[in-house]
């Protein structure tokens, strides 16, 4: 109960916040990142339930969401690659990060169990270049013995639209594997070697469901929420470790958002014992000319997810920002856009 009144409290301070004007649109449109829906989908419920207003968010990968708030047909964008200094300036845009997670190999092999497997940096670039095409192959093996792999062709899934998701994958396998680096490199787009598409987060998940000895990589909600069968990695100090949001905020210890130029960082194969490999973030991303009601509007809607939507976003395996990374974001909307 004491919670719900605090909701409504600062419903009624964002009214307050936004005016008459902005009180009148009860709708913010977003668009973007796969990775982060299953967060925004949660807070936008609840947030509509306290304060009318709706956030209708379409799931279209970061590609998509750099696009459209380019274009200005959304208030606000969402990518899981982060522009840089440059490319923000250069299109007027800024962007601030919203929760820690990170992402995992998953798989559909017979009689391998989720977690059972055990895969390395290096041996997962040569899975997803085509070199590596079966279940039993040596490299496999190394890392597991004492499971039993069938010899079962190896069916790569990736991403057939522009991804953070993707960005992060091959950011983590360019940093393991020099063979990814000269060959594929890292972007939202890739020239894949080998494998099928599936669009979206949710299109990965469904093909590895039902393909038998496919391989995919999705964000860890995805694989919470389909019951999905899941590697542990050996990560950059050369310990096994399982996804986790404890492994995700491990890797982000290791950086500091305050002290980087529009919150570029990237979380990928950072130290520690304990960090997961392919840890990342979700950028939501502004026009500076837009009207201020409308960045007002959106900054609200993510000053209610920082302060009150954290249980929500740790249930679902989204890490919350440290309160100095916070108190730097709102510091950067007042200096940026006036809020």
């Amino acid at each position: 109960m004491l919670k719900t009144t605090q909701m409504r409290l600062a419903a009624l301070a964002v009214a307050a916040t936004l005016g008459a004007g902005a009180q009148a649109a009860q709708t913010i449109t977003g668009a973007g990142s796969t990775w982060v829906y299953p967060l925004v989908a949660k807070w936008s419920t609840v947030y509509a339930k306290n304060t009318g207003i709706q956030v209708n968010y379409q799931s279209i990968g970061s590609g998509g969401g750099i696009a459209q708030i380019k274009a200005g047909t959304v208030a606000f964008g969402a990518s899981d690659k982060p522009l840089t200094p440059a490319e923000l300036a250069q299109s007027n845009l800024i962007q601030f990060p919203t929760a820690i997670a990170g992402e995992d190999v998953v798989y559909n092999v017979p009689g391998i169990k989720p977690g059972e497997l055990v895969l390395s940096g290096p041996v997962v670039a040569d899975i997803f270049m085509g070199k590596v095409k079966s279940w039993n192959d040596p490299e496999i093996a190394h890392l597991n013995r004492g499971v039993k792999l069938p010899a079962m062709p190896i069916t790569v899934v990736h991403r057939s639209d522009g991804s953070g998701t993707t960005f992060t994958f091959a950011n983590y396998l360019s940093k393991v594997s020099p063979e990814w680096k000269t060959r594929i490199g890292a972007d939202t787009s890739i020239a894949w070697p080998t494998g099928v598409g599936g669009k979206g987060n949710e299109g990965v998940a469904s093909y590895v469901q039902r393909i038998k000895g496919a391989v995919g990589y999705v964000e860890y909600a995805y694989i919470i929420e389909n019951h999905m069968a899941y590697a542990r990695m050996l990560n950059s100090a050369g310990k096994v470790v399982s996804p986790s949001l404890a492994g995700f905020q491990a890797a982000a210890a290791n950086v500091d958002f305050t002290k980087a130029e529009d919150f570029y960082v990237i979380l990928t194969d950072q130290p520690g014992a304990a960090s997961w490999p392919i840890s990342g973030c979700t950028w939501q991303i502004l026009r500076k000319s837009a009207p201020k009601a409308t960045n007002a509007s959106v900054t609200a809607f993510f000053r209610w997810g920082f302060e009150h939507g954290q249980d929500i976003a740790r249930s679902i395996a989204f890490g919350p920002l440290p309160p100095s990374t916070i108190h730097a974001i709102e510091a950067y909307w007042k200096k940026n856009l006036g809020i």
